[in-house]
C-alpha cells in the first residue's frame, strides 16, 4: 500500500485510511509464528518415524509439542506454584503462562507487604 497525504496533512494508506494499522506488528508475528510451527513439523518429519517424539526446541531456543494433552500434562503446566513463569505450550510452538506461579508470587509479595 503506498501511502499518500490527507486533508490534514497526515500520512495515511489509500486502501484503508489507517496507517498505525499497517504498519501493526501483529502480521509479522503471525508470520513468524507460522514459520516456527512449520520449522517445527518439518524437524519431526525429517527424523526416522521411529525416533519422532512430537515435542523439542525449534533452532535450540522455541518449544513445540505436538503431543495430544493429558489431564496431567495439563494440571502441571497451567498450575505449577513451584516452575517457571513461562512453561512450554501444551500443544503448539512457544510458551505458556504459568498461573499457579503467578499466584503464588501474588500471594508471596501480599505476605511481604502486609505489616
Amino acid at each position: 500500500m503506498s501511502p499518500s497525504q490527507d486533508s490534514a496533512g497526515t500520512r495515511s494508506c489509500r486502501k484503508c485510511r489507517k496507517c498505525r494499522k499497517c504498519r501493526s506488528i501483529k502480521p509479522l508475528l503471525v508470520v513468524g509464528a507460522l514459520g516456527l510451527a512449520v520449522a517445527a513439523v518439518v524437524k519431526e518429519l525429517r527424523r526416522p518415524q521411529g525416533e519422532r517424539t512430537g515435542h523439542g526446541f525449534v533452532a535450540g531456543v522455541v518449544p513445540y509439542d505436538f503431543r495430544v494433552p493429558t489431564l496431567d500434562r495439563i494440571k502441571e503446566g497451567l498450575w505449577d506454584p513451584e516452575g517457571p513463569v513461562l512453561q512450554p505450550h501444551l500443544f503448539g510452538v512457544g510458551w505458556s503462562v504459568n498461573l499457579g506461579r503467578l499466584v503464588a508470587e501474588a500471594k508471596s509479595l501480599v505476605d511481604r507487604s502486609a505489616p
